[in-house]
């Protein structure tokens, strides 16, 4: 089991989510997020003084996934959040010890899988074979 967080582009986050949807992932949290990476720093105006904007909006997305759905969740957000520019964000991969769903008291890959997953993964497979014609 891994925890794969991903920091993209706000307006990137619709086509990821879609994507991982697609790919099977259907837990996943969100969070609003600034940083600073290897993009230049803007200088603005406001208010007639010059502002400094070191720190850009992002997107955290985390999900924690069994070992067959790390790669196609890696390729997927790949796929969804490459622009090709500097600031398109980052991945990381790290490994989970133990997963256990509070509801019920299930543990490791049994608490991973939602209970929706399926028909998840069937809508998203519907709605993409639709886009590709």
């Amino acid at each position: 089991m891994k925890l794969i967080t991903a920091i993209i582009r706000l307006e990137r986050l619709p086509e990821v989510k879609a994507a991982l949807f697609r790919a099977g992932v259907t837990g996943m949290t969100l969070s609003r997020v600034s940083g600073h990476g290897g993009e230049r720093e803007v200088v603005q105006r406001y208010r007639a003084e010059t502002v400094l904007l070191e720190f850009h909006d992002k997107v955290k997305v985390e999900m924690a996934c069994s070992e067959p759905f790390v790669e196609p969740t890696i390729q997927a957000i790949l796929s969804a959040a490459r622009t090709g520019n500097v600031g398109d964000g980052k991945i990381f991969v790290q490994p989970l010890d133990q997963v256990i769903r509070i509801r019920t008291g299930e543990r490791d890959n049994a608490a991973l899988t939602p209970v929706t997953a399926d028909a998840v993964q069937r809508a998203a497979q519907v709605e993409f074979a639709q886009e590709g014609r």
